[in-house]
């Protein structure tokens, strides 16, 4: 590097090359090579054949047909019996010639345009109220222009639970987004077809559906990041004993949340929230058809059953047909208008919820149904047989 350097100096100075070889002890080759390059001179290993370039045509017929086949799917199906970590090595050097380019924008939102959905599943079972234990969604809806978070544990991931906590959330922040951007989620709709519901409660709201094409996560990604910082900040050290009680410390833990700086924005969430809401659309003044809906025929054992469990009815409705109607925290059932049943929603599985009063009346019922029933003194029903006789002309002495 030296003797470099000080052929390119001398060189510059004018001095002659031979007499800068003859000064430095080395030929006028190397002088003159020196004085041509533009680079220092550097050792350059002679490559060599490896182990692997037998394998690696082999290599790359498998990964144009299936590029993201496993490394040690590919040694076994090639033949490999070397070192593991250097196959992988190799592999890794040839995948991105023959995995597609999938580029990813960087996506801005205008103040009211879109809010993004996305169900977050805590790493931790929540106690049921038979004791049991479960994993369940939370439905987490974040606006894209500010950044604001809402969400809510909820049942399951049957349509009628998501519209429902999506119409809670949706009254919490007041407002409604433009555009609500899903992925995939069956409860919501796959690729033309939209769940039972769906539509109709986004033609209440006004606003459009997107379904997001798969393999496409920077169009949801601000509420994916949310989902993983829920995971690193919120869940720690934490504790729930229902349900409800996730919610409540949900809640307040996402007042703090929406008023920190988000990187990207340079601002607090609760600081754009209103310019944000000044451009999304207003609630409908009618809410939308939510929850779960049953009709049936009360049967004798006056109890109707909704979303797995069984609630117990009037039994003066039975035979008849009543209406059952449950949201996230309470059944009820109608029979013509008329309030014969109300239960809280029981979010396990497999439970029966009985009202004492139920019980009392389906007794006091029984009782009566047993008792005989007695027969009115002078049935009006009953007529005397001898006035058919007269009817038709007989008499005593003309019947043999």
């Amino acid at each position: 590097m030296e003797d470099w350097a000080l052929i390119r100096r001398l060189a510059a100075e004018g001095v002659p090359n031979a007499r800068i070889a003859a000064r430095l002890g080395i030929s006028r080759t190397t002088v003159v090579k020196a004085v041509n390059s533009d680079a220092p001179p550097k050792y350059v290993r002679k490559s060599a054949e490896t182990s692997f370039a037998v394998f690696e045509p082999r290599v790359r017929v498998l990964l144009a047909e299936f590029p993201d086949m496993p490394a040690t799917v590919l040694a076994e199906r090639v033949g490999w019996t070397g070192s593991v970590s250097w196959f992988r090595e190799n592999v890794a050097r040839l995948r991105p010639e023959h995995r597609p380019v999938d580029p990813a924008d960087r996506l801005s939102w205008e103040a009211g345009d879109a809010a993004q959905c996305d169900l977050w599943f805590p790493p931790r079972k929540i106690t049921l109220e038979n004791g049991t234990a479960a994993l369940l969604p939370v439905l987490v809806i974040t606006a894209a222009f500010s950044r604001f978070t809402v969400g809510r544990m909820i049942p399951s991931k049957a349509t009628e639970d998501l519209l429902l906590g999506m119409w809670q959330l949706l009254h919490q922040l007041g407002r409604v987004p433009r555009r609500l951007l899903w992925d995939n989620e069956r409860g919501i709709g796959r690729g033309p077809r939209r769940s039972e519901g769906v539509p109709a409660f986004m033609g209440t709201l006004a606003t459009r559906l997107v379904l997001l094409p798969p393999r496409d996560p920077e169009s949801k990604g601000i509420v994916e990041r949310r989902n993983g910082w829920f995971e690193t900040s919120f869940m720690p050290g934490r504790s729930f004993a229902s349900p409800a009680d996730f919610n409540e410390q949900f809640t307040d833990w996402l007042a703090g949340a929406n008023s920190r700086v988000v990187r990207t924005t340079k601002a607090r969430p609760v600081d754009l929230l209103e310019t944000d809401k000044a451009a999304m659309l207003p609630l409908p003044p009618v809410p939308p058809v939510t929850g779960w809906r049953r009709q049936a025929r009360l049967g004798r054992d006056y109890y109707v059953r909704v979303a797995g469990n069984d609630y117990s009815v009037d039994p003066a409705a039975i035979g008849r047909m009543v209406d059952a109607h449950a949201d996230l925290d309470k059944v009820k059932v109608k029979l013509e208008g008329r309030l014969v049943g109300e239960h809280p929603r029981v979010w396990a599985r497999g439970v029966t919820l009985t009202d004492p009063a139920h019980v009392e009346t389906a007794g006091r019922l029984r009782r009566e149904f047993q008792q005989p029933r007695p027969r009115p003194a002078g049935d009006p029903l009953v007529r005397d047989l001898a006035d058919y006789d007269r009817a038709f002309g007989l008499t005593g002495e003309g019947v043999a």
